[in-house]
């Protein structure tokens, strides 16, 4: 009976009086309300809000789901994260205010996995060069509040994540498009990011130099020393996301940061996607004065990411079995790989896969040219297969039609299966190109 009235009171059905009883709530009358007078109130949008893009829509029961964008929960760390959680409460900061910067446990810690790739010639760097914020999206907020001024040029990898975008939109930053290409040795030409920053005049550069999302990219030690040489000829930073840390698969990410000592790159570094989508936990590290900076932006919007979040997720990667469940990881991420993209050659020949990654979570496919994407995307949601349409990546217009699919959703086996709805509709319809 009880639990008859709570799921009613939880429906709006019932209200309990204490003391008296429960009785049916009044039903209200049904009115449409009137919001015509925001319209005048709140003016032409600041800036370009874009809706919720595809990679975060919660698809229905039974779907094929290769849109998106965090991994599965028989990906994650399921029994460290809940145990973790339990150690936190009991801890001292179920109940305390942490510093605004993050934990000093938990931002040694980010420190310390980044001093493991510094080459003993160079000065490491410490705690108190990081500050954890609520995920990489608020944080890629401030660093771009921080380091460019509205209206000025950000220059930015094209194709990328679409997060960063819509962040710098909403920091009004003047977007530069920078042509990135896929595979192992893709990325940007060093000769291109040195052309835009004297032509621009910008000083900043967002980039994912391993396994960018969603091309899969991962830049060779040249490429990288080309780019790092050219920003810091231009008194620049170069804004490292590095998204897809503990996603290696043939390979293991390489971060610039670990090779920059005189602070020009601002190193991204996030747990949500690896750990759990419940520790939205990210470090930012940078070095000098745009350290205080960000700092000082992450404070005034939101002076402090819980203390039990932090807690939660330093308990996580200090555990033993951290490790152990990324090594696992690598092994469930190389054969989801393989099978997607076996999938695909065989039962969608249509799509073109440029280069397969050896990192990351994701496919980079190309479509013919002059293929309607929207509608490829919007068939094969209505044949129970959600795909991610690959506009949604680029700063500016589409080079090309792609699709970004993943392969971390639920039931791999199914692959096959969807590939053969994604040819169906890319061979059915008409394209752009034969559209009145």
């Amino acid at each position: 009976m009880q639990k008859a009235l709570r799921r009613l009171a939880t429906e709006g059905l019932v209200e309990s009086r204490p003391g008296v009883g429960t009785f049916v709530r009044t039903i209200r009358s049904a009115q449409t309300p009137g919001f015509g007078w925001q319209t005048a109130a709140l003016g032409a949008p600041r800036a370009d809000l874009a809706r919720v893009a595809g990679p975060l829509q919660t698809p229905p029961p039974d779907v094929q789901a290769l849109h998106a964008g965090y991994p599965g929960p028989d990906l994650l760390p399921e029994r460290l994260v809940r145990t973790a959680l339990g150690r936190a409460a009991r801890s001292a900061a179920a109940t305390s205010r942490p510093p605004a910067a993050g934990l000093p446990e938990l931002r040694s810690w980010f420190a310390t996995e980044l001093t493991d790739g510094t080459p003993t010639r160079l000065s490491a760097p410490s705690a108190g060069d990081v500050v954890v914020a609520p995920g990489s999206q608020s944080a890629l907020t401030s660093i771009f509040r921080a380091l460019v001024a509205p209206g000025q040029p950000l220059l930015i990898e094209s194709p990328t994540y679409w997060g960063a975008i819509q962040a710098a939109r909403l920091a009004r930053v003047e977007l530069v498009p920078v042509p990135s290409e896929p595979g192992e040795s893709g990325g940007p030409d060093p000769a291109q990011v040195r052309r835009a920053l004297t032509e621009t005049g910008a000083r900043a550069f967002y980039a994912q130099p391993s396994f960018a999302n969603p091309t899969g990219a991962r830049w060779s030690v040249e490429r990288a020393e080309g780019i790092l040489d050219a920003v810091r000829a231009h008194g620049a930073f170069l804004v490292e996301d590095d998204w897809a840390h503990d996603f290696g698969i043939d390979a293991d990410a390489r971060p610039l940061a670990a090779h920059d000592e005189d602070g020009h790159v601002v190193y991204l570094r996030s747990l949500t996607k690896s750990v759990s989508p419940a520790l939205r936990v990210a470090a930012v590290v940078a070095r000098g004065p745009v350290r205080a900076r960000i700092l000082g932006d992450r404070a005034a919007e939101s002076m402090y990411v819980s203390g039990l979040l932090q807690q939660a997720a330093l308990e996580v990667v200090s555990d033993p079995g951290w490790g152990t469940h990324l090594r696992r990881l690598r092994g469930q991420l190389r054969e989801r790989r393989d099978l997607l993209v076996a999938a695909v050659r065989e039962h969608a020949p249509s799509l073109r896969l440029d280069a397969v990654p050896r990192g990351g979570l994701h496919l980079w496919a190309r479509l013919p040219e002059g293929t309607d994407v929207g509608r490829v995307v919007r068939d094969c949601a209505a044949d129970g297969v959600w795909v991610a349409a690959g506009d949604e990546w680029f700063p500016a217009e589409p080079t090309a039609p792609y699709l970004r699919l993943t392969f971390i959703g639920p039931e791999p086996a199914g692959y096959p299966a969807a590939a053969r709805v994604i040819q169906r509709a890319v061979e059915s319809g008409p394209s752009t190109l034969s559209s009145p």
